[in-house]
């Protein structure tokens, strides 16, 4: 009896190395099939929002409408999720108060409460008054302009965020209901000065959030950061500015999200913010006190006292963002229910709640299966935040929308917030650059300016992407909402 030949030695190394190469493969295979599994449920959030509609809008005899429009304005809600949600949970996931599950959870709840509890009611049929109802007065021409703005500005939207900017996604529907107008009735059917606020908003918004910003930042490192005793200087700042957020955030919610439920003034929603202010920053100070017993006399410890008031503070601005922007988006949607149900075209139209479901809920899917990319970027990509700066960041926003509203200056809450989180940066820069030089000065070693130009806190290539992203807006969504039109009308 011969004996067997023994196995190669190596025979256990090659089955150890193929082995890895399988476990490598299937980590490839995961990390590859991740964006397809969103996607894949993107679209059957979509297809479950088209069938919804035909049982939700009370089996109008237009179906073939209503489906697909539904459609247009589940994808639409779908990107405003993606892109638009980032800005307010971006500076709380940055500065690591709010983990990405975390956010991605409390941007949901609130994007969904806002948006029916508060959501608007009523909204203006052609996006603000960007084309005149006159001019496209036949109900046929309307839906197909309304249906092209939605499915452009959702396309433009789309784009941004894979392209990692965040944009604007009133100045999209804008821009989309601006394109299919003008192809369907001219140059004359668009309200230009209209056109010229949401142009001039482009400066406004992003330099007056970031100013804000970096005025609030400024007084933080003056006041409380850069003092001897800090500990005592945060006891007596760091309840004020939190009256601060809760004073402008009731002042936000009152004037911009509360409409459907009560009709507030300018006036009075200053007057309850004012109010709220003040007994909040009162009833923080012994919260404060004891929260700071303990801590060490350094710049970390006060980051431990900006943490759960910046989270506070991101999901009350998703509560009114839900409430004050899904009514805009998908206002085209409740339009051409309007148009379709009714036979006619209207100024002012009322917001089904079949259709404020979709909206809301489209946010919510978005935001959770999109939204991280663009969280990590506004939180983490553009300047490096912690718990003050990105307070500042919230602060900033809901204070410019309330002072550009009492100066009726056209703002976007987008490129607020975005804006915010440059003047931070820049502001940093800024003060580095300050401080450096006068350490040159003193150790008579001035830094050299090529090395100073090197020392930025600031990424240009962001700076630059999403400044080019927020000016060609509305005319890519005004082009691409041309041509969508063009198309639909062909086809019918």
């Amino acid at each position: 009896m011969t004996d067997r030949p023994s196995p190669p030695q190596n025979q256990w190394k090659t089955l150890d190395k193929d082995l890895g190469r399988i476990v490598q493969l299937e980590q490839a295979l995961i990390f590859v099939s991740r964006p397809m599994i969103a996607i894949s449920l993107g679209v059957l959030f979509i297809l479950v929002c088209a069938i919804a509609a035909i049982v939700l809008s009370g089996g109008s005899s237009a179906t073939v409408i209503l489906v697909t429009a539904a459609a247009f304005g589940a994808y639409m809600a779908l990107n405003i999720g993606a892109n638009d949600v980032a800005n307010n949970m971006g500076p709380a996931v940055g500065a690591n108060a709010l983990s990405m599950g975390g956010a991605l959870v409390i941007a949901a709840v609130f994007e969904t409460a806002g948006a029916l509890i508060a959501g608007g009611d009523v909204v203006s049929t052609i996006s603000g008054g960007i084309v005149s109802p006159e001019a496209v007065a036949d109900p046929d021409t309307f839906v197909w302009a309304m249906m092209a703005a939605l499915l452009a500005a959702a396309l433009w939207l789309n784009l941004a965020t894979w392209v990692g900017a965040p944009v604007s996604t009133t100045h999209s529907i804008v821009g989309g209901v601006m394109g299919a107008g003008i192809t369907a009735a001219g140059f004359g059917a668009v309200n230009w000065p209209t056109m010229g606020q949401i142009a001039a908003s482009w400066v406004i918004s992003p330099v007056l959030g970031g100013l804000i910003a970096a005025l609030f930042l400024a007084f933080i490192k003056a006041y409380i950061n850069d003092v001897p005793d800090k500990i005592t200087a945060a006891r007596r700042w760091v309840p004020v500015l939190i009256g601060v957020m809760a004073g402008a955030f009731s002042a936000y919610l009152a004037v911009k999200g509360l409409r459907r439920v009560i009709e507030i003034s300018l006036t009075g929603g200053l007057a309850l913010g004012l109010v709220i202010g003040v007994a909040v920053t009162l009833a923080a100070r012994p919260l404060v006190r004891r929260q700071s017993e303990g801590l060490e006399n350094r710049k970390k410890s006060l980051k431990k006292l900006f943490a759960l008031p910046l989270v506070v503070s991101a999901a009350l601005l998703s509560f009114a963002h839900g409430a004050n922007d899904v009514a805009n988006a998908v206002g085209p949607l409740a339009a051409i229910a309007h148009a379709v149900q009714e036979g006619a075209t209207g100024s002012r139209v009322t917001i089904p709640l079949w259709v404020m479901i979709i909206g809301a809920a489209g946010i919510s899917f978005g935001l959770v299966l999109f939204g991280p990319k663009l969280i990590r970027m506004v939180g983490g990509e553009i300047t490096k935040l912690n718990p003050m700066r990105a307070y500042c960041v919230a602060l900033s926003a809901a204070i410019t929308v309330i002072v550009a509203s009492a100066l009726g200056l056209p703002v976007s809450s987008t490129h607020i917030a975005v804006g915010a989180v440059f003047g931070v940066g820049f502001y940093r820069e800024w003060d580095a650059e300050r401080k450096a030089r006068r350490l040159g000065i003193e150790k008579g070693k001035p830094v050299d300016p090529a090395e100073r130009g090197r020392r930025k806190l600031v990424r240009r290539a962001h700076f630059l992407t999403i400044g080019a992203a927020w000016v060609i807006t509305v005319p890519m969504a005004a082009m691409l909402s041309a041509l969508i039109f063009l198309a639909l009308r062909a086809m019918s």
